[in-house]
């Protein structure tokens, strides 16, 4: 990859969802036709550098089928990097260095390169070039805005799709299929219940078939995905879902450290619990993240508190070795049965994740058409389901995934990505959600029931069949029971760096990593004695004073996006 501080034309990489950056338009200017179809002849080559908060191992230099094909239509090449460690402290790095990328997709930390005037706004270039962009987002174009204050358009959203719903459950808490059908298809509801199953399965079978002792839980708490695997279930399984660090009151928009809320330390004291008894790991907070899918490929570990994209790759290891009944199902688990689960709850769609163009990229105009070619019908149809004819097939009017196509992504997914590129782009460009159908009558996405259940193992079908289910979806409450959330999601709000609110949550942070691991590892008797102090650190340490000022931008969010 180019040094970027040579070549402030550069662009770093985001996510393979960059490739799909790559579609844009010809250097003439003009705009992507309603469908995104450009004619590539006559374009000139481009390179744009581009850089990604989320890692991306699987990262191909567009040589994968998907990204060819977008070069070969646009004439566009993306010189990529992706974040290797804390995505923050490399935002951090890009927004003090002055030397930026062209294209830039920093997750949460938008708001360090704004501080730092790295960002152009989009508005005037999506109004003149983007007519994808703008069909897509449709009367949705006010929660583009950053705040009350500021009313650019820093970045185009593509973490949260437009339109559609759910269809698909990949969190929750995972069991092995195999454990549970040797349970007899209990019910899974509460934690009591999950431990149960787990409790059972390792009494029976200590170790795997080598002699390596199996183990019963296994945790991820390598870095910033403490969050997923550690701290976010004491919210989900206590009704509180959905939004990071805090708690939002439905009512009056007032935000609280989820940490300090009603249920969560029966929470932890049940991890505390699973511990002490020996059901979990003992190197769940030492452990590495590759050590973690190593344990989960080998077949060992019986549960899992995480979602299908953190450990999919263990996952994929069992998989091709034909070890259907070692993979897991999702359940909706909660602390007791006076909880409900609401992890499925709408957010409406969310502007603040996204790509964006820095002032250091000369070419801002075709920077925004390769941005507009990833919303187009084109893109979207050539990133979820790939090459016509290779994989997919027209049957009487519908795309149709073939079955040794089929085969091949559920034994060997890993291989498959990389190859097809199916998939890398999604993150890059604006998009449809799941259920939304094209010009053609067709779904943008393969997560239409139908086709979900094509993805299913026989495993995974004996399973649901037992809990008389189709989809793993069907074992959690619907949206539908939920009201749609006013704010979105708290994880999404931009807060400057230099605001307390921000310094204070880093302090909150690095209690919080200390004590929760300290608490859950104690000896039981020590353990409310350790959570009390927890509880006064982060009293001593202002968190009060952080929930009140993150509560002002929540409701100003509520009031930017509903004025």
């Amino acid at each position: 990859m180019r040094n970027m501080s040579s070549t402030p034309k550069g662009c770093m990489a985001l996510t393979l969802t960059i490739s799909l950056l790559v579609g844009c338009v010809g250097t003439s200017g003009g705009s992507e036709s309603e469908h995104g179809s450009t004619d590539a002849a006559g374009t000139t080559p481009i390179s744009f550098t581009f850089f990604s908060a989320d890692p991306n191992p699987n990262w191909q230099n567009m040589q994968d089928d998907v990204g060819k094909e977008i070069t070969k239509r646009t004439g566009v090449t993306l010189d990529a990097e992706f974040a290797v460690g804390d995505p923050a402290q490399k935002v951090a790095l890009i927004a003090t260095s002055g030397q930026y990328p062209d294209l830039i997709s920093p997750k949460g930390e938008l708001n360090k390169l704004v501080d730092a005037g790295a960002m152009l706004d989009l508005t005037d270039l999506i109004e003149k070039h983007a007519p994808n962009i703008k069909k897509l987002i449709g009367d949705q174009s006010k929660r583009l805005r950053y705040s009350t204050e500021d009313k650019s358009i820093y970045v185009i959203p593509t973490y949260s799709a437009v339109g559609g719903v759910n269809f698909t459950a990949g969190g929750g808490f995972e069991l092995q299929h195999r454990a549970v059908k040797e349970a007899g298809y209990p019910p899974i509801k509460t934690l009591k219940d999950y431990e149960k199953v787990i409790q059972s399965y390792i009494d029976k079978h200590p170790t795997d078939e080598q002699g390596n002792k199996n183990i019963g839980l296994s945790l991820n708490a390598d870095d910033w995905r403490m969050y997923i695997s550690v701290t976010n279930p004491a919210a989900e399984t206590t009704g509180k879902s959905g939004d990071g660090e805090y708690y939002i009151d439905p009512t009056t928009y007032e935000a609280q450290y989820h940490y300090r809320t009603e249920g969560e330390k029966d929470y932890f004291k049940w991890l505390n619990h699973m511990y002490t008894i020996g059901l979990l790991d003992k190197e769940s907070f030492v452990q590495k993240y590759d050590q973690y899918l190593a344990k989960i490929a080998s077949g060992r570990v019986i549960g899992l508190i995480d979602v299908d994209w953190d450990y999919a790759d263990g996952e994929k290891s069992l998989k091709s070795q034909g070890k259907q009944d070692h993979t897991y199902g999702h359940y909706s688990v909660m602390l007791s049965d006076q909880y409900k689960d609401n992890r499925f709850q709408s957010t409406g769609f969310m502007a603040g994740w996204g790509v964006g163009i820095t002032t250091e990229c000369e070419d801002p105009v075709r920077a925004i058409q390769f941005l507009d070619f990833l919303a187009s019908e084109q893109a979207q149809v050539l990133n979820n389901w790939g090459l016509e004819g290779k994989h997919y097939q027209m049957q009487d009017g519908k795309r149709v995934v073939p079955q040794d196509v089929q085969q091949r992504i559920m034994n060997d997914n890993t291989a498959f990505s990389r190859e097809s590129g199916i998939g890398f782009y999604t993150n890059l460009g604006a998009h449809y959600g799941d259920g939304v159908q094209d010009s053609t009558g067709n779904y943008y996405t393969k997560n239409y029931p139908e086709q979900i259940l094509n993805t299913y193992s026989d495993a995974d079908k004996e399973t649901l069949k037992a809990y008389g289910a189709s989809t793993w979806k069907d074992l959690f409450p619907k949206e539908e029971e939920f009201p749609v959330k006013a704010w979105g999601a708290a994880w999404n709000i931009s807060v400057p760096g230099d605001d307390d609110v921000t310094i204070l949550a880093n302090k909150m942070r690095d209690i919080t990593r200390k004590r929760i691991p300290q608490a859950v590892m104690a000896k039981p008797e020590e353990f409310d004695g350790i959570w009390e102090a927890y509880q006064q650190d982060l009293i001593k340490a202002g968190v009060e004073k952080m929930e009140k000022g993150f509560t002002k931008y929540v409701q100003d969010r509520v009031k930017l996006w509903n004025e």
